[in-house]
């Protein structure tokens, strides 16, 4: 999360230094609301909160008023939807927000369970960044490092492990424990561009019977 922050501020700061006059263009004629946006992002730290944590603050929210919600059903093992991760950014943080420790049952059998009691055993060292007008930015985890408990863990989603030889060989033949991400480069240009539709920030637009190769 700290690297991930660090990640998104220095792009952030590098288009604020390097574009200005796009930047107020955008400001002037897409969202004026950007550009203090974007300082906001780059001068204040990212909120942290875990993800049961999260569902504590839909879950009182929704309790107001169910009618405004798409999807008012919330609760742990809800896999998050746009609605919730904007309110989280856009209402209640009022800023860039990581929820970490998802529950395991909704996601990917290498990532690493949390030690600990419970509900700890319950989730994996996941998280989400989510920011104010695009919902989710960067996905990550740490991966399971240790071959028995991936095994376990294949073994529990029903995965034959002779499809995944190749990776358990990366576990079987040596690695240490580690953690990556990855970002959605056209969200980052919606967010830094305040641009609605991604469709309207993607350089190669993909779309039925464009696909040549």
């Amino acid at each position: 999360m700290d690297n991930a922050e660090a990640y998104v501020k220095y792009a952030v700061q590098y288009v604020m230094d390097t574009c200005p006059q796009d930047l107020a263009f955008f400001n002037s004629f897409v969202d004026n609301e950007l550009g203090g946006r974007l300082e906001r992002l780059v001068s204040q730290p990212f909120a942290r909160v875990t993800y049961s944590e999260a569902i504590e603050l839909l879950q009182a929210e929704i309790a107001k008023d169910p009618s405004k919600w798409e999807y008012p059903d919330v609760e742990f093992g809800t896999d998050l939807a746009t609605e919730h991760e904007r309110w989280l950014a856009e209402k209640q943080f009022k800023t860039a927000i990581f929820v970490y420790n998802y529950p395991k049952a909704i996601k990917s059998f290498y990532m690493r369970d949390n030690d600990g009691c419970a509900p700890d055993r319950q989730t994996v060292a996941a998280m989400d960044l989510l920011v104010p007008g695009v919902g989710e930015l960067i996905g990550g985890s740490q991966r399971e490092e240790r071959l028995d408990k991936l095994l376990e863990k294949m073994a529990e989603a029903g995965l034959d492990p002779e499809d995944y030889w190749w990776y358990l060989d990366l576990r079987r033949y040596g690695t240490v424990p580690h953690a990556g991400y990855g970002l959605g480069f056209e969200r980052l240009v919606c967010y830094v561009t305040g641009t609605a539709n991604i469709r309207d920030a993607i350089a190669f637009p993909r779309y039925p019977g464009s696909c040549e190769f």
